[in-house]
């Protein structure tokens, strides 16, 4: 996740070198803004289904090998279409991750400590994109490094997760329902907290997931509210920063680092908060009422048109507080909801959801700005902030304190 963060932030401020140096048109910006968004849409559920099937480990390698060979070829980049599949394949392989890496932490993680272990690869999301921002804009002051440089530096943090990966074991779980239960349970022996644990492992079902089972009588609701519930909190993530740049601006925190890293700030801050109190708290506490806060915020920024700018930027940071707080559960309910045989699957299906969410608010944003002004885009964000909070409402379970085998139980009903 810190890598995932770190090459959104890096390649901000050197896009002005790079569309100058290759002479690229603002399509081409927008084609390679968005190569990673179609890598993880493609990544994510392929290797998701991969993961049930073959076992986590294997693409848990994989997919940092494939990140590191394509972020080396960074160094080497000749061509717009060279970098556009080389931002893809770094995609495809952030896209895997979210599918192995989640329901890999899951299914190792006690249940007292679940929502912390896995609500603070969000924290180290955000603290990826800071790191990468402040890097590439450091590297790009006066005496500025080149540009593929630049973005190439995230091979040596790939490089050093490469390594640290060589040894892990595989998913104790994913064996048991695979039937292979021996080599389940020396794993699981050697790396689980307690008995507790070991019992509930042993509770898994030795069967063979399809990936038409999340559409399934028994499963659709949890697929429809994990994808659904991911779409509405990244959809408004990334189409309000075209708004936000704007006030902004001014308060001279437009441009340069402050800019940068300014929003990114409160939202580690709501991300830490809600990782912090996710286990005593509950989940439905930071699901629910942030979605229906943030909607009304949106509401009062699209009717009230000539509201105080400090008011207006008061409701951004209100925003990227909660929005982050809902982040943390994006991270922890696929993990949680989904049973084993299509933990991976399930996963990968609402990672690609959320993209598509992505891609919609990158660029229907600047459009709808341009079609039907500011007022009118915030209240149709307010419209989708209110669907998701509607279905939260009806279906996010209550997931607190409880195994994966009880959770599988409860919410397939």
């Amino acid at each position: 996740m810190l890598l995932d963060g770190y090459i959104l932030g890096v390649i901000g401020p050197v896009t002005a070198s790079m569309k100058a140096d290759m002479g690229m048109s603002t399509a081409d910006m927008g084609l390679i803004a968005s190569a990673a968004l179609f890598g993880i849409l493609i990544g994510s559920p392929l290797s998701g289904w991969a993961s049930d099937k073959y076992g986590r480990k294997p693409l848990f390698m994989i997919d940092m090998a494939l990140f590191l060979i394509a972020s080396a070829a960074q160094f080497f980049i000749n061509s717009v279409e060279m970098l556009f599949i080389v931002r893809l394949l770094m995609g495809v392989a952030i896209g895997a991750e979210y599918s192995v890496g989640w329901p890999l932490m899951s299914e190792f993680a006690p249940a007292r400590l679940r929502g912390r272990l896995m609500g603070v690869t969000n924290v180290a999301w955000y603290f990826g994109f800071m790191v990468g921002y402040t890097a590439g804009y450091i590297l790009n002051l006066p005496a500025p490094l080149p540009w593929r440089f630049i973005i190439g530096t995230s091979t040596f943090i790939a490089a050093v997760l490469f390594v640290a990966r060589l040894g892990l074991p595989e998913s104790p779980r994913w064996l048991w329902s695979k039937g292979r239960k021996d080599e389940a349970r020396a794993i699981a022996h050697k790396y689980l907290e307690s008995a507790e644990d070991m019992a509930d492992m042993e509770k898994e079902h030795v069967r063979q997931g399809r990936s038409m089972d999340l559409f399934s009588t028994k499963y659709w609701r949890m697929t429809v509210f994990v994808s659904w519930f991911w779409f509405c909190v990244v959809m408004p993530y990334f189409a309000i920063a075209t708004f936000a740049d704007s006030v902004l601006e001014k308060y001279g925190l437009n441009g340069g680092l402050a800019g940068g890293v300014g929003l990114s700030m409160v939202a580690m801050v709501g991300c830490a908060v809600t990782v912090a109190m996710i286990d005593k708290a509950g989940r439905r506490l930071f699901t629910v009422p942030p979605q229906w806060i943030t909607m009304a915020v949106f509401l009062i920024i699209g009717l009230w048109s000539g509201a105080p700018s400090a008011l207006v930027l008061g409701l951004f940071l209100v925003f990227s507080f909660l929005n982050a707080m809902n982040g943390v559960l994006t991270s922890i309910y696929p993990g949680e909801v989904f049973p084993t045989e299509i933990r991976g699957v399930g996963t990968g299906f609402a990672a690609a959801v959320s993209r598509i969410g992505a891609g919609m608010g990158t660029f229907l944003l600047p459009l709808g700005v341009e079609q039907f002004g500011v007022s009118t885009v915030m209240l149709i964000a307010a419209a989708v902030v209110f669907s998701g909070a509607w279905v939260s409402q009806l279906w996010a379970p209550e997931t607190k304190g409880k195994s994966l085998s009880e959770i599988a139980a409860t919410f397939s009903h």
